[in-house]
């Protein structure tokens, strides 16, 4: 008798090879229209199927998970970040979570670091001006920026993208420092030319260009607040490619408009897709639409990543990227 397929529904559109690929193995039932699952079609996919496939934008609380079915025995998300995920809850409900790591850091340290020489070189600003056709020729004082060379840059959060946001630095000549929970083996931190800074508050003071590279826990929600904040010397930058819980973005807003913090380049926002909208206004922001880990060969390698977790599982096995709660 033939095994039956499991089955499986998809909250995002993803890679069509991805879609394909899922559609030849199990039972699988894919977003037709790339519209974001409001809660009870989520709610009902928890109680329909044997795996959901969630993406960032799926907010699956204790209480949504209270929903799940029988079924239900695993969330395979697609993505690193589960901060949107209760996974302590689906534990106990014996549900299993998978994510997708490794997958894009070096993405995301690619975007960091475009995002530094946004800020720094004014580069949206020489870009509007050559769009709207105002340009009347060079001057020795138009857009004047600051040089990246010999810049120190304070990473918060030195893991896989943090290490990978180091490397570019680097080579762009700049200082790197850095503060985690845990300090790094003196080896990694040699292979850096990283400095550890026991206290945030401290680094952050001495600092020209913060990146924040560390993902949203409970821990790490406005670590870096007002007060953080104001900590900053009055011409450094902050970048934010990792999640906007982690700065407070209503005071990082209003210190960007009164001069305090001479620019930023974000990615993420505290509110998802709801940047504060006096943020457009500032010439001295760069805004991107989390975009961050968007590249072909990142989004394919994380649908592989998903396919192997659900694959797996199937098998009778753990899944490879099984997420612990003890490790979040």
């Amino acid at each position: 008798m033939a095994k039956q397929r499991l089955s499986v529904v998809v909250t995002r559109r993803l890679p069509a090879p991805v879609e394909a690929r899922l559609s030849e193995l199990f039972d699988v039932r894919l977003s037709e229209d790339d519209a974001q699952m409001d809660r009870t079609a989520l709610g009902a996919a928890l109680r329909e199927a044997d795996v959901v496939v969630s993406s960032l934008g799926d907010r699956i609380d204790a209480a949504l998970i209270g929903q799940a079915g029988e079924r239900l025995k695993l969330i395979a998300n697609y993505g690193a970040g589960v901060d949107h995920i209760d996974v302590s809850t689906a534990r106990q409900r014996g549900i299993l979570v998978s994510n997708t790591p490794g997958v894009s850091a070096d993405d995301t340290a690619d975007m960091t670091l475009a995002l530094i020489l946004a800020v720094l070189r004014r580069i949206p600003e020489g870009l509007a001006l050559m769009q709207e056709g105002k340009w009347d020729g060079w001057s020795p004082t138009a857009l004047l920026g600051g040089r990246v060379s010999g810049r120190r840059l304070g990473i918060l959060g030195l893991g896989r993208v943090g290490q990978a946001v180091a490397h570019r630095a680097r080579a762009f000549g700049m200082e790197i420092h850095y503060h985690n929970r845990k300090r790094l083996r003196p080896e990694t931190e040699e292979a850096l030319g990283a400095r550890y800074w026991e206290s945030l508050d401290q680094m952050v003071a001495r600092m020209d260009v913060i990146s924040v590279n560390c993902p949203h826990t409970p821990s790490t929600f406005h670590l870096m607040n007002a007060r953080r904040l104001r900590l900053m010397k009055q011409d450094a930058v902050i970048v934010n490619t990792s999640r906007g819980e982690v700065i407070d973005q209503n005071a990082l807003t209003r210190m960007l408009r009164s001069g305090e913090i001479a620019g930023a380049g974000l990615d993420v926002y505290e509110h998802g897709a709801e940047a504060n909208p006096r943020l457009r206004e500032l010439r001295n922001v760069v805004l991107l639409p989390h975009t961050a880990s968007a590249t072909q060969e990142g989004r394919l390698e994380m649908g592989e990543k998903v396919l192997l977790n659900i694959k797996t599982f199937d098998d009778g096995h753990r899944p490879p990227d099984l997420v612990v709660p003890a490790m979040l």
